[in-house]
Parts: C-alpha cells; sequence; structure tokens
C-alpha cells in the first residue's frame, strides 16, 4: 500500500512534510486531522500517545511518528536525491544540522505561545506572562536562524530539501501568533518567499486550505481520519 501521512491543520508543522512528499515524487496518501478537535480523544491516542501531528503509516503498515524520523524515512527513499543529499557529504551534513535546529530549539520557542493559545480561560497575567516569554524566545531563535542563513539560494544549498520543508511548516506560525516583526529578519523572509514558491510548497498549503490542487501525480488522494484510527483500534 502507499505510505499514509496524518497532517494536521490549521497551521499544522506537518505541512512541510506534504511538501515534502510531493517533491519526492513517490506515491503516497494523506489523512487530514483537525489539531483542534480530532486528536484529544482515546481513539487518536492509540495510533499515537502524545496526540500529536505528524503520523505516519508506512507502506508496510508500521506507525512513525516525529517530524525528523519521519524526514530520514524520505530521505532513505529519496534514490533521485530531490529532496536531499548523498549520504555523509558536506551538503548531507548542513542539511541534518539544519532540520535539528528548526525542530528543535526553533520549534520549541514557540510552546509558550500554543499554550497561551490553548488556555484561553487562564488569568489574564498567566497569558501575559506566556505570551512575553514566548515572543522574545521566538525573537532570538529568528535571530539565530538569520545568522545561520547561508549565501545558497535554500538552507542547504541551491534547491528545495528537507531543511526547508521541515521550516515552512513552522516559520509561519511568527504571523499566527504576531510573535515577531518577520520583515526584521531579512535573510529569513526572503528565503521563506523563496520556499513557498516552490511548486510543491504551494500544492501542500492548498491541501492544508481544503484545495484540490492537480499536484505532480504521486498524491493518491486522502483516507479518512475515522479509516485509519479503524485500524489501530486494538
Amino acid at each position: 500500500m502507499e505510505p499514509i501521512l496524518l497532517y494536521g491543520f490549521p497551521s499544522g508543522s506537518s505541512m512541510g512534510l506534504v511538501a515534502a512528499f510531493e517533491r519526492l515524487g513517490q506515491p503516497y496518501r494523506l489523512a487530514r486531522v483537525d489539531m483542534l478537535s480530532e486528536m484529544k480523544n482515546e481513539a487518536y491516542a492509540r495510533l499515537n500517545g502524545r496526540q500529536e501531528t505528524p503520523v505516519l503509516i508506512t507502506d508496510d503498515g508500521r506507525v512513525l511518528t516525529e517530524t525528523m524520523a519521519i524526514a530520514l524515512w524520505l530521505e532513505a527513499r529519496d534514490a533521485a536525491r530531490r529532496i536531499s543529499f548523498v549520504p555523509g557529504t558536506t551538503e548531507a551534513d548542513r542539511m541534518h544540522q539544519m532540520i535539528g535546529f528548526v525542530n528543535t530549539g526553533f520549534t520549541a520557542a514557540f510552546s509558550p505561545l500554543w499554550a497561551a493559545f490553548e488556555m484561553e480561560d487562564a488569568e489574564p497575567s498567566t497569558l501575559d506572562v506566556l505570551r512575553t516569554y514566548g515572543r522574545a524566545a521566538v525573537a532570538d531563535r529568528h535571530a539565530k536562524l538569520e545568522a545561520m542563513i547561508g549565501e545558497s539560494a535554500f538552507l542547504a544549498g541551491d534547491r528545495l530539501t528537507l531543511a526547508d520543508t521541515t521550516l515552512i511548516g513552522v516559520a509561519r506560525w511568527a504571523e499566527f501568533h504576531r510573535a515577531v516583526d518577520v520583515d526584521a529578519y531579512p535573510r529569513l523572509a526572503a528565503l521563506r518567499r523563496r520556499i513557498e514558491a516552490e511548486d510543491a510548497v504551494r500544492f501542500a498549503q492548498a491541501i492544508e486550505d481544503g484545495e484540490t490542487p492537480p499536484g505532480n501525480g504521486a498524491f493518491r488522494g486522502h483516507v479518512p481520519l475515522k479509516e485509519v484510527l479503524e485500524r489501530f483500534r486494538e
């Protein structure tokens, strides 16, 4: 069977993995997960005990979670090197370094802001502390990433790779939370525009928006979340 990627909306980090699957060009399916209403239940917890996205059902029926693990699964199947580099090369090391930074410190910086978003009934003083801390953390990580961006068109070279798709699903959270002025980081802002202009990323964004873009033929359709959960009900 084709692998199935469970991706979250709205504004899920997994949008970038959809773009990676599309750019890879090998058959895949998707399952759409409303992160506000479809994850916090026992059925989903049987699939992923942390009740998060993304989740990958591999082509041999295994469950794989966590963005970095799924990115490595994709890299191992990228014989044509459409989204990665030959293992052991300088470019591959650079790509892994950037994926690691984005998926750890950069992504984690938004955690206080997401906590505040999910705690709207909390005391105003608690929300103020979370938002103040979160904005400072996001600004710090934006500044660090700005300094890490080199002269190449993308994070790890002159073409889109897993490093860029990992970034783009998360970077838009800055606007979602009104955390920083994104134009204050011109290298990052320009990089984001280049990534967002890529066909695979445009496809992934349209999918998240509920549209049915044509794509390159690798996408074989959506599988209802209920059907996926039924497979793992025991």
